[in-house]
């Protein structure tokens, strides 16, 4: 079968042949690969620098997608650690890992969303007690895991949403989606009394606005949850012990390991109906897998999603 194969962790994936999967266990079983999204985390392991990777050459790359099994019904899976990943015509998943999908959703729409929606939907559903009528910034809100995130606070009560990025252009957009405010990141102390922080950012950008929030927090004995779910802005961030000793900061994380994998699985319903409704948007550029090569690295504000 053709595959998108990683042979090096210093370029892109090669459009190429790769053996045909078997199921091994009763608890397997080989699907045709619809369409599957190239997510960070996607390229993140292919180039070996998430901490999940394991560091064996050669692989598939592609954590998820959507698939359609030996018995004609369309799921969305998500892959364990494997070497055969989604961005292949055929792959081996765990049904108990997967959930049916209507018959008439859009593979590339839900393949485009599920992954980048994931990561606040399951930061608030699982990390923290969020309640409505909360008070959220999103940090990094301007990427497609961002968008989804404004969206989804909203869907889930929060009384206000700040969008903090860089690009004015693409953080005015974002009040169609339900944003009640937008800022940059040199103005993130007007995000002083919110209730939770979606990071997706990390590292300088995020110190300083951590820096600037507290300072300006009118009450600091009020929580304020920090969700780092992301690190575009770097891998670490250095936080002055004041901050911690001065207000009810509480950092935590939100990803593979801090949440089972039975917690990622029970969201998986209720946010493919999300998705496959409309209730969050959605941006997409299908791509065929054969143009894995010359796309990897393509900037758009898209989700790519190749179809194999």
């Amino acid at each position: 079968m053709h595959a998108a194969v990683v042979t090096s962790f210093d370029g892109p994936p090669q459009y190429g042949e790769y053996p045909t999967p078997v199921a091994q266990g009763e608890n397997e079983m080989v699907v045709d690969v619809l369409a599957a999204g190239l997510h960070p985390l996607v390229k993140a392991r292919a180039n070996g620098t998430h901490y999940s990777s394991t560091g064996t050459l050669p692989f598939v790359p592609g954590v998820d997608g959507v698939v359609r099994d030996q018995h004609g019904n369309l799921r969305y899976t998500v892959l364990d650690d494997s070497d055969l990943g989604t961005l292949a015509e055929q792959t081996v998943i765990d049904p108990r890992r997967s959930v049916v999908l209507p018959g008439d959703v859009d593979p590339v729409r839900i393949a485009a969303a599920m992954n980048p929606a994931m990561s606040s939907w399951v930061a608030l559903r699982r990390r923290i007690a969020f309640r409505e009528g909360q008070r959220v910034l999103v940090l990094g809100a301007t990427g497609s895991a961002g968008r989804m995130a404004v969206q989804i606070a909203k869907q889930f009560g929060a009384a206000y949403v700040i969008a903090a990025g860089r690009n004015a252009s693409r953080l005015a957009a974002l009040h169609e989606l339900g944003a009640d405010e937008t800022v940059t990141f040199d103005l993130a102390d007007r995000a002083a009394d919110v209730d939770v922080v979606l990071d997706y950012v990390w590292g300088e950008p995020s110190a300083r606005a951590m820096t600037a929030m507290i300072t300006a927090r009118r009450d600091r004995g009020t929580p304020l949850n920090w969700i780092q779910i992301g690190s575009v802005a770097g891998q670490t961030l250095p936080v002055h012990s004041s901050l911690l000793r001065a207000s009810r900061l509480q950092i935590c994380g939100s990803g593979i390991g801090s949440v089972s994998p039975r917690d990622f699985l029970a969201e998986l319903p209720e946010l493919a109906v999300a998705v496959h409704t409309g209730a969050i948007d959605v941006q997409a550029r299908p791509v065929p897998l054969a143009q894995v090569n010359e796309t990897w690295s393509a900037t758009t504000d898209d989700r790519i999603v190749y179809l194999p």
